[in-house]
């Protein structure tokens, strides 16, 4: 008898530790189960596949991305398509939802809860990292979507904690009755998620009023179809919710000099950046959150990409060619 699949939303805000956390998940999924994630991204190139890149096929998982940042735009149209060519491909046991860090994840529950769906997916607990540390900011208590991120959350896991005061983790949920939510809070650093918090229930499982009537604005943007040109690399942009986006492709000619590449990172001014390259020395994953450049060895990538995502866009125009200068193409 065919049984619902169990689905999860894993949200939180930019930098959070939302792809350490869910990568935490598939190394610890039962080796006999098949899990799927659909990973949307802010920016227009998408990286996190690359970041996730180790986790495969091989070992039961399989992965979909749908860049631009709102999965749910055109009416919930481009996650609909990825999702159903996710479900079919993949027959998993478990479905992960990552939206991006700037997204509404009430807009992810409302496509999730639409009458075809209502037979295939079972909605399960939907988990809200958050740093805590940042209720301290008013960039970020102000911000609409970082509060509904907290508002639709199941569970609450407050990540980072090793990096707290003490009484960080109080103010969070003093923080969340002022938002009307009741939703437990968990302390939680590196990513280590229990997999026993992803079958709590969800209060989601029927939509109310306030769901069915929450609309944002939409913004327009690119395709993913479009091919290389002879220059054989090309720049996206995107912006939304206050903040832009910046992403560069770079086809699997370019090799770029790693100290050089790492060097120019880590002198960043971005509030998020996310990368993948192929470099003399390897190819490898670049995080950057908070002035901290994490560095992560793969195995394979289609090409090189970077994502850059911050207030003032003014300040990328020169890594393009900042970039190019540290490449040679073959």
């Amino acid at each position: 008898m065919f049984s619902q699949i169990p689905a999860n939303i894993i949200t939180g805000f930019l930098g959070v530790g939302k792809t350490t956390a869910i990568q935490y998940l598939l190394n610890h999924k039962p080796a006999n189960e098949r899990w799927a994630v659909l990973v949307n991204e802010f920016g227009e190139v998408g990286i996190d596949a690359g970041l996730l890149a180790n986790e495969r096929q091989a070992t039961g998982v399989f992965m979909r991305e749908v860049p631009g940042g709102c999965m749910c735009c055109a009416a919930g149209v481009p996650m609909q398509v990825a999702l159903s060519q996710l479900i079919r491909q993949a027959k998993p046991d478990r479905l992960l939802i990552e939206p991006t860090g700037l997204g509404h994840p009430l807009e992810v529950v409302r496509v999730l809860q639409q009458p075809h769906y209502q037979d295939v997916l079972e909605l399960r607990s939907t988990i809200t990292l958050v740093d805590a540390r940042k209720l301290a900011d008013s960039r970020y208590t102000e911000n609409e979507t970082f509060n509904q991120q907290l508002q639709v959350a199941d569970l609450v896991v407050a990540h980072k904690t090793d990096l707290y005061t003490a009484t960080e983790t109080e103010q969070l949920i003093e923080y969340l009755q002022t938002l009307g939510s009741d939703a437990p809070v968990i302390n939680c650093s590196d990513g280590q998620l229990s997999l026993q918090w992803l079958d709590a229930a969800s209060k989601h499982d029927r939509m109310t009023e306030a769901e069915s009537s929450y609309q944002h604005q939409h913004h327009d943007h690119f395709q993913m179809d479009e091919s290389l040109p002879d220059c054989g690399y090309l720049r996206k942009d995107n912006r939304g919710e206050g903040y832009y986006s910046s992403g560069w492709i770079f086809s699997p000619e370019f090799e770029f000099n790693f100290a050089a590449l790492e060097t120019l990172l880590m002198g960043s001014t971005a509030e998020r950046l996310k990368a993948v390259f192929i470099t003399d020395e390897g190819i490898f994953a670049f995080n950057l959150a908070e002035a901290v450049l994490k560095v992560q060895a793969l195995d394979e990538v289609m090409d090189s990409r970077i994502e850059v995502i911050g207030q003032q866009p003014a300040e990328w125009s020169e890594l393009e060619q900042q970039l190019l200068d540290i490449a040679v193409r073959y």
